[in-house]
Parts: structure tokens; C-alpha cells; sequence
């Protein structure tokens, strides 16, 4: 495992006595993730880290609240990196439901990359959907993938990601 910009992070924030600003991280499932961009966009208006976890370097804007880390090649490494190193009301954004329910018992809230909020009530039936449609694909009885990424998913994602930050901050007492 290697992290290209800062070395691997030791730990959450220190508590001092003042108000920390800052009570949450985004991670993001970066290597098929299509709202990187957009990301990056609401993380900076809100003063918050990225940390992007991939399985192959890829070019992000020179930035300190941007970080990227290249984990080994291999099945869900990367998940695993992000499940490790999250904690309570930290971000996570992902369309993989397997690592979405792994990360919600962690405490983290997770958004898909279609702007659709995973929570303890709908990770079960999204979990089962899954895995009906890929028993079915397996079994030649349904091809193709999930449909194209479109203008509105975007769009449902940034308001989704911005609604789930300022409901956060709100929580834990942060109203700026």
C-alpha cells in the first residue's frame, strides 16, 4: 500500500478543548467513480479532507485536502483500506453496495454515485437486488450493467452530498 501524498494517516483529530471545525472526512472509491469532480467542488466549499483510494495512480488537482491513496491490485483492497481507516459520520462515496454496508456498521454515511443515500433501512433490499441481478447475469438470463450515468444523476448526487453534509455538521454542532 502507498499513499502518494502524505503518508498513511495516523489517526483521527486531536480533541483540544476548542471546536473543531472539521468533524468528518469523504472518502471516495475512486477508481470507477464518475462525481470525483463534483467532490472535490462541495469538499472545498465546506473546508473538508478527500482521501481517494485506488488501485492504480491517477492525476488529482495539487491540493492539502486532497489525498490520494494507491493501494495493491486486487479484490476489494481498496475497500478494505477505507473500511480500516473511516470513522463515525465520515463520508463515504461508493456504488459498491458490498463496501456501502461495510462501511455504515462502521458508522459512516455512504452516498452512491447517483446522488442515492445507503442507510440501515434500504442496505438490506439493495444488498439482495445486487445479488439477485448478478445470480441472473451469471446465469445468462439477463445481460448488461446498470444504466448510463446521466445530466440528473449528477445532479441528485451534488444536492445529496450537500444535504448529507450540512445534516452532519448541524449534529455535531457546527452550523458553519
Amino acid at each position: 500500500m502507498v499513499s502518494l501524498a502524505s503518508a498513511k494517516m495516523t489517526g483521527k483529530r486531536e480533541q483540544t478543548g476548542k471546536k473543531v471545525s472539521q468533524l468528518l472526512d469523504i472518502f471516495v472509491d475512486a477508481d470507477a467513480c464518475p462525481v470525483k469532480q463534483e467532490v472535490f467542488r462541495v469538499a472545498k466549499r465546506y473546508g473538508l479532507k478527500v482521501v481517494l483510494v485506488s488501485n492504480s495512480w491517477m492525476r488529482i488537482p495539487a491540493s492539502t485536502w486532497l489525498e490520494l491513496i494507491v493501494v495493491d491490485k486486487g479484490a476489494d483492497v481498496a475497500d478494505d483500506w477505507i473500511v480500516e481507516h473511516l470513522s463515525s459520520d465520515d463520508i463515504v462515496i461508493s456504488g459498491d453496495i458490498p463496501l456501502a454496508s461495510r462501511c455504515l456498521k462502521k458508522g459512516a454515511l455512504v452516498l452512491g454515485n447517483t446522488g442515492r443515500p445507503f442507510t440501515e433501512d434500504n442496505i438490506g433490499d439493495a444488498l439482495s437486488v445486487r445479488n439477485l441481478l448478478c445470480d441472473l447475469r451469471e446465469q445468462g438470463m439477463m445481460i448488461g450493467g446498470p444504466k448510463p450515468f446521466a445530466k440528473k444523476d449528477r445532479s441528485r448526487f451534488l444536492q445529496a452530498l450537500d444535504e448529507m453534509i450540512v445534516k452532519t455538521r448541524r449534529r455535531n454542532g457546527i452550523y458553519s
